[in-house]
């Protein structure tokens, strides 16, 4: 599903921006052109968005009054561990936040100090693969601002979201790459319309990158970890479910 989803943007970016190509309702199986525009896998869905849409367009924010009355959960809902009950059960005044990696100048941030940081707040739809959307508000730093104060070094090419909830025995995971690590509205959230995350919305932190579908936003974020390459993440394709179900890495909507 998930595959059928997050190509529907560069569908349509073919449809209108090359559409010169196709001179018949049997044009693809006749022009090789078309044809290896329109098979060359993940990379290519990556760098076909981000040439029709820009790479810092900005996803659509919404009014107040759009907001959806009930916004779902998805993922894991709770942990469960005994590690984040004991940090729930302290309101996450232990919570830290490691950055590591490739980085100059590791981090360890506390929640308070997360807060203390230049905030962004936003209004965005979250599209889940799941086939549900809702529409919610959500306040917390730019990413780009805590890599910043890391240092990346020059040879940092993506960045993996370490998570508390488990499945089976394995911690959740995911990655993006740099141009949205570094996007606006890429931020680690820790309050959702208004409130603080609620444990089933991924307490105390989530990453929100408004421009991917809703199993990229990881919940209940532990460490970042800045890294050239993510073929030792997991299995090598970047997340859990990218190594688990074969989801696309690159889930641009």
């Amino acid at each position: 599903m998930s595959r059928l989803i997050s190509r529907r943007a560069v569908t349509a970016g073919l449809v209108t921006g090359a559409g010169a190509l196709l001179t018949g309702c049997d044009a693809v199986g006749r022009n090789e052109t078309a044809k290896a525009l329109l098979f060359q896998g993940e990379d290519f869905h990556r760098t076909l968005q981000r040439r029709l849409q820009g790479r810092d367009a900005l996803a659509p924010e919404y009014r107040p009054d759009q907001m959806s009355p009930r916004f779902r959960t998805n993922g894991a809902t709770n942990p469960g561990t005994d590690e984040y009950r004991a940090l729930a059960a302290d309101g996450f005044r232990d919570w830290r936040l490691q950055v590591r990696g490739l980085v100059r100048r590791p981090l360890s941030v506390s929640l308070a100090q997360l807060r203390a940081l230049p905030q962004r707040a936003q209004i965005t739809r979250h599209d889940c693969v799941e086939g549900w959307s809702a529409i919610g508000k959500w306040q917390g730093p730019r990413l780009s601002h805590l890599l910043d104060l890391a240092g990346l070094r020059e040879d940092a090419n993506y960045i993996v979201f370490h998570c508390a909830d488990r499945h089976g025995s394995t911690a959740y995971y995911e990655s993006i790459d740099l141009i949205d690590a570094f996007h606006p509205q890429t931020i680690l959230a820790w309050a959702m319309n208004d409130r603080l995350l609620s444990i089933g919305h991924g307490a105390p932190v989530r990453l929100r990158v408004e421009r991917q579908l809703g199993y990229k936003q990881a919940k209940y974020v532990m460490g970042i970890e800045a890294v050239a390459s993510l073929s030792n993440i997991g299995r090598g394709k970047g997340g859990f479910w990218e190594d688990v179900a074969d989801y696309d890495w690159y889930a641009g909507i």
